[in-house]
């Protein structure tokens, strides 16, 4: 016969039973082209700009679905650099625009009629304004499985770390690192974090990003 307290335990089973948690691993060079062919091939204008500015933006994903087109374009001009306040540190973070970045942006835009006050990525699903985190979420591990590889080992931080994980390779700057992530500090990152930013190439860095930042 159960006992209360094994029911108890029975009915709240632990939220990541089940689930790999932790670092997740930035995309690699030939993977970012990958997922950008397969989106071209199959035409989605809409979830290239994402993708690729999701790459240039650095952004966590709460502040990317949030992004009005005035955040990063001036009438029908997309900028080379934009700046925009996160949410979280309420702190502004610039960053820079590759030129394909801008021309799917630009497409994307000119595809779904978006004046200069609407949000970047309208939501689909009625009562929502915009493209939600969640929903952001579902299509990161979409574009995980179009390059072959396991969705749950990814994330949306995946995408956040994968340009300063190339430039850092390339720089070996933990300055611009800080920078280019938003972060107010260089020893922001607990410790814990640094086995996976060695398996990432940041080697040597004392922090370089947590798995909520």
């Amino acid at each position: 016969m159960k006992t209360t307290s094994d029911a108890s335990q029975t009915a709240h089973e632990p939220w990541n039973k089940g689930k790999l948690i932790g670092q997740k691993p930035p995309l690699k060079l030939q993977e970012i082209w990958t997922v950008r062919t397969q989106l071209r091939m199959a035409g989605n204008t809409r979830e290239l700009a994402l993708f690729n500015l999701a790459i240039d933006s650095k952004l966590r994903g709460c502040d990317l679905v949030a992004l009005r087109v005035r955040d990063i374009a001036h009438g029908n001009h997309v900028v080379a650099r934009a700046s925009v306040v996160q949410h979280k540190t309420r702190e502004p973070v610039r960053f820079e625009l590759t030129d394909q970045t801008r021309e799917a942006v630009q497409a994307w835009i000119k595809e779904a009629a978006l004046s200069n006050g609407d949000y970047l990525f309208p939501s689909r699903q009625s009562g929502s304004p915009h493209l939600s985190a969640r929903q952001y979420a579902r299509i990161v591990k979409r574009w995980i499985g179009l390059m072959g590889a396991d969705p749950q080992e990814y994330g949306t931080h995946s995408l956040r770390r994968t340009k300063a994980t190339l430039i850092y390779r390339q720089t070996k700057n933990l300055r611009a690192v800080q920078l280019l992530l938003g972060h107010r500090k260089i020893d922001y990152v607990p410790q814990r974090t640094i086995s996976r930013c060695r398996q990432s190439g940041w080697a040597g860095v004392p922090g370089c990003d947590s798995s909520g930042t």
